[in-house]
């Protein structure tokens, strides 16, 4: 539950190896985060990043989580909740990146990434929104992509599920609206981390700080939308307006 000055006492972070995500962690930690929860597929988190966390004050629990397994969610958020009580913050960065060229060869593992970066979410998504509506409040962090916005050739099986992932988070915020727990969709574009490590950056790139510090001010803002960086909200404005054939000629 948040402290007797409002601010975020216990964290929950799915996919506890995420760079984006483990940067937004810190960040809430150096603000007074003191409850941590690193859920991770194996349940065994980086020890490096555990110890990093517990010298800067908080307590740290780790547990296993798959999001490719729905029949298991609301059990692991159960378990979740009788270990550390309220959940001021959920931070869903689950995900793969993979490569079009990948899944244009096995639609299997295209699918199969389909349901690590959306379908998942949507179980997981749902239990954590019913979790937050009983306590009465609670934000619920999503991590979305400017590749949702508008999917392009480009990586259009992972864009798709970004789109797929963005609308579903928009829709669960309208519905908690006026139930005191919140959803907050963030977009960010070219992040440089180990998944996309070789790969030249894109425009407006940026790193895992920078997306955490943006998150952090928007939650202390309480807005229901953050683009990282906060400059591709008009550049896509635009990019949305684009006429078909001329955005399918964007480079592969």
């Amino acid at each position: 539950m948040k402290n007797a000055v409002g601010a975020v006492s216990s964290v929950l972070l799915l996919g506890g190896r995420s760079e984006i995500g483990l940067a937004i962690l810190r960040r809430l930690v150096d603000g007074g985060a003191r409850s941590v929860v690193l859920a991770v597929r194996g349940g065994k988190a980086d020890d490096e990043t555990v110890r990093g966390l517990e010298q800067a004050g908080a307590t740290v629990h780790t547990t296993d989580f798959d999001i490719s397994a729905p029949a298991t969610h609301e059990a692991f958020l159960a378990g979740v909740v009788e270990q550390v009580g309220d959940l001021d913050v959920v931070i869903d960065a689950v995900g793969v990146l993979g490569s079009t060229p990948e899944y244009e060869r096995s639609p299997v593992t295209a699918a199969e990434s389909a349901v690590t970066n959306f379908a998942g979410h949507v179980s997981i998504g749902l239990a954590v929104a019913e979790i937050l509506r009983q306590q009465g409040h609670g934000t619920l962090i999503v991590l979305s992509s400017v590749a949702g916005v508008r999917v392009r050739k480009a990586n259009y099986v992972y864009g798709a599920a970004k789109a797929g992932l963005d609308g579903f988070a928009q829709g669960l915020g309208d519905a908690l609206a006026g139930s005191g727990a919140k959803v907050m969709v963030v977009r960010p574009g070219f992040v440089r981390t180990q998944m996309t490590a070789g790969m030249p950056d894109g425009p407006f790139a940026t790193g895992p700080d920078e997306v955490a510090r943006a998150v952090t001010a928007g939650l202390a803002l309480g807005r229901e939308t953050v683009w990282a960086p906060a400059q591709l909200r008009p550049v896509f404005a635009v990019l949305r307006l684009l006429p078909r054939a001329i955005w399918r000629r964007l480079p592969r």
